[in-house]
C-alpha cells in the first residue's frame, strides 16, 4: 500500500515539465554596458603618476645630498682657499696670454714701420742689418751738435779747488752740515747742562782704576759687597758729573 504511493508519487513529480526562465531584454529597453577604457581619465592618471615619479626622485636626489654635504669648517676653508688660488691661477694666465698678446702686436707694428720707412726710401727689399744700421745713422745725426756749437771740454775752464781736500787749521772744527754746525757749538754748553749723559762712562772708568783697589783691601767680601763699597766712593768722589756740577753752582764767582 505504501509503495503504491510513492510510486504514483514519482510518476506526477516526472511528468511535470522542466521550466527554465531566460531573461530577454525588451525591444526598447536600456543599452549594453560600456566595456571600454576612458581615454581622458588615463591621461590623467599617467600625468600624476609622472609628477608623483619626479617629486620622488628629487627628494631621493636631496636626501643622498644632505647625506654627502660636507659640514666640516675646516674643509669648507680649505675648498675655498683651493677654489680661490685655482681663480688667481687662472687669471694670472689670462693676463699673462694678454701681455704676450699685446707684445705680440706691438712688435709687428714696430716692425712694420720700420720695414716701410726703409722700403720708401730705397724702393727695395732690405735685411735686418741694413735696418739696425740705418737707425744707428739717425741716432748719430741726432746726438752731433750743431753746426757752429763748439763742444765744451773740462779743459776749456779754470780749475776749482776740491773743497773735500782741504785741511783744517789746527785746533779748528770741521761741520759741513747744519746739523754739525749746531752740535759743534753746543757741545760745551750741553756737557755743562746734562752732567747725566757722561754719568756711565765716567762711572766705568771709575770702577776700572778703584775695583782692584777695594777688592786688595777686602779680601774676603762678595762682589756685590764690592760694589757697594764702590758705589759709596763714586756717590762722594769728585771725578762723578754730578758733583762736579754742584761744585761749579757752588764755587764764587
Amino acid at each position: 500500500m505504501l509503495y503504491s504511493r510513492y510510486t504514483q508519487l514519482f510518476d506526477a513529480i516526472t511528468q511535470i515539465p522542466s521550466y527554465c526562465p531566460v531573461s530577454r531584454a525588451p525591444s526598447g529597453g536600456m543599452p549594453k554596458k560600456f566595456q571600454g577604457e576612458n581615454t581622458k581619465s588615463s591621461v590623467a592618471r599617467a600625468r600624476k603618476a609622472e609628477v608623483k615619479a619626479a617629486a620622488d626622485t628629487r627628494k631621493k636626489q636631496e636626501q643622498e645630498d644632505a647625506f654627502w654635504k660636507e659640514d666640516d669648517k675646516h674643509v669648507l676653508k680649505k675648498e675655498q682657499r683651493r677654489d680661490d688660488k685655482e681663480k688667481k691661477r687662472l687669471e694670472a694666465l689670462e693676463r699673462k696670454k694678454e701681455n704676450q698678446r699685446l707684445l705680440e702686436e706691438e712688435s709687428v707694428r714696430l716692425k712694420g714701420r720700420q720695414g716701410s720707412a726703409v722700403t720708401s726710401t730705397t724702393g727695395r727689399k732690405v735685411t735686418q742689418a741694413q735696418i739696425e744700421e740705418t737707425l744707428c745713422k739717425e741716432q748719430e745725426k741726432t746726438s752731433l751738435p750743431e753746426k757752429g756749437e763748439k763742444v765744451k771740454s773740462y779743459l776749456d775752464g779754470s780749475l776749482e779747488e776740491n773743497v773735500n781736500r782741504i785741511i783744517p787749521e789746527e785746533g779748528s772744527v770741521e761741520a759741513r752740515t747744519i746739523e754739525d754746525a749746531i752740535a759743534v757749538l753746543s757741545t760745551a754748553e750741553e756737557l755743562d747742562r746734562h752732567p747725566e749723559r757722561r754719568m756711565k762712562a765716567a762711572f766705568a772708568a771709575f770702577e776700572e782704576v778703584n775695583m782692584p783697589r777695594i777688592k786688595q783691601e777686602n779680601p774676603n767680601m762678595r762682589l756685590s759687597q764690592l760694589k757697594q763699597l764702590l758705589k759709596k766712593e763714586w756717590m762722594k768722589s769728585p771725578e762723578n758729573p754730578m758733583n762736579q756740577r754742584h761744585a761749579e753752582f757752588n764755587t764764587p764767582k
